[in-house]
């Protein structure tokens, strides 16, 4: 229901768009997708239990619960150069802020502050490739996009550790913080509104009642319920293995630290490709840009079964399973974000969008804890991987009976 973009002489600026509005992503979610990669230095420096590991993940990620929809509703009433831009810049504070933190409740704090701003990279990115790119090209625009954010994570995984090693984890953070600065920067510069979306920039104003009523049906669509049930299993996924993984191969597999979040890097590259790949894919399928995600969630529980039985002594073979479960596990956003953006009336992209992601927000605020308390008190990470492969198999359950195969 998005509208098209016409042809015109401006249509090739979409490509500039498409370049700030990847590396915004990139560089908001740097530092987010590489606590991972550095967790076991903060744990060892801070001595922290792994359930409180998996806390650092879910500070950043607690208020974009809240501020997804805030975001969603800025969105439809400004341009997306101030909500990014200003949210961008706020990451970037608050990271060089971080990178003074004195110890495990300050960082805990700053980290809530990045997630404000980390809020508007998500929906506002999305919105604007939603502007600029028609629905023949959308997907694949969208999956370039959305690789910003398993590019930030492979890129965080290749250079955080270094740095976590040779000059602490806080100089981490303050690089964080110089990136995000420059994303920040760039979309504010470069970004513009499309001329032929001026009409749907602005949500019109209705009464409070239409308003309500416009969410109720957005909320009732069962389109939305499959992005939902889909998103919470996989997002799930995605963080547990990026929190994880590392602190698995070193605790089960005797890797050392640096080894292990070498071998990591092989899940969000791997995701980079997937985003794009398979966004392009769902461009093409005849099946439906929703059918993707549902081989994603069926490659997902295969790949945390044979995690669970894979020798982990043998780097060849983890490198794979985990470049797998990166492809799969981390790729399945791009199709699923264009599916979310083509089932939302015009003037109401931004909200859903941000309903979305909120909804993804709280399993990713709930799990990496939920998860490292699990393996806290088991005393090992086979339930861990047990149950995020059950909990994909249920939504793929769930969500192939009643999926729609076209918008």
């Amino acid at each position: 229901m998005s509208i098209d973009a016409p042809s015109g002489p401006t249509q090739g600026y979409r490509w500039v768009i498409l370049f700030v509005a990847t590396l915004a992503q990139t560089s908001a979610c740097f530092f987010v997708q590489g606590i991972g990669a550095i967790g076991a230095y903060i744990q060892r420096d801070l001595h922290l239990t792994t359930a409180q590991v998996g806390l650092l993940v879910s500070a950043a990620q607690l208020v974009p619960i809240a501020g997804l929809l805030v975001a969603g509703e800025l969105l439809d009433r400004h341009s997306e150069r101030l909500v990014v831009g200003a949210g961008t810049l706020i990451v970037a504070l608050a990271l060089l802020g971080g990178s003074l933190a004195p110890g495990y409740p300050a960082l805990l704090l700053l980290l809530i502050v990045v997630g404000a701003g980390y809020s508007t990279a998500q929906p506002g990115g999305s919105k604007s490739i939603a502007r600029w790119f028609a629905t023949s090209q959308r997907g694949f625009a969208m999956g370039i996009r959305q690789a910003g954010l398993p590019l930030g994570g492979a890129l965080s995984a290749a250079i955080l550790p270094s740095l976590a090693d040779d000059l602490g984890w806080r100089s981490s953070l303050a690089v964080g913080g110089l990136v995000a600065l420059l994303g920040a920067g760039a979309f504010l510069v470069f970004y513009r509104t499309p001329t032929w979306a001026a009409h749907v920039s602005r949500s019109p104003v209705r009464s409070s009642r239409a308003e309500t009523t416009a969410r109720l049906a957005i909320l009732r669509d069962r389109s939305m319920t499959n992005i939902m049930v889909s998103g919470l299993s996989l997002i799930s996924v995605q963080y547990g293995i990026l929190i994880f993984t590392v602190l698995h191969l070193h605790e089960a597999g005797g890797m050392a630290i640096e080894r292990a979040a070498l071998l990591l890097f092989a899940a969000p590259a791997a995701g980079v490709a997937g985003r794009v790949l398979l966004a392009l894919w769902s461009d093409r399928t005849k099946s439906g840009r929703y059918f993707p995600v549902l081989v994603c969630m069926g490659a997902v529980v295969a790949g945390l079964v044979l995690l669970m039985i894979a020798p982990l002594h043998s780097t060849p073979v983890v490198a794979l399973l985990i470049a797998w479960l990166g492809f799969c596990g981390f790729g399945w956003y791009g199709p699923w974000v264009a599916y979310t953006a083509e089932i939302a009336p015009p003037d109401k992209t931004g909200f859903a969008l941000g309903l979305a992601m909120a909804v993804n927000q709280v399993a990713v605020v709930v799990a990496p804890p939920a998860l490292g308390l699990l393996k806290d008190t088991t005393g090992g990470y086979l339930p861990v991987w047990g149950t995020l492969a059950m909990i994909c198999l249920l939504a793929l359950i769930a969500t192939a009976r009643r999926a729609r195969t076209n918008p």
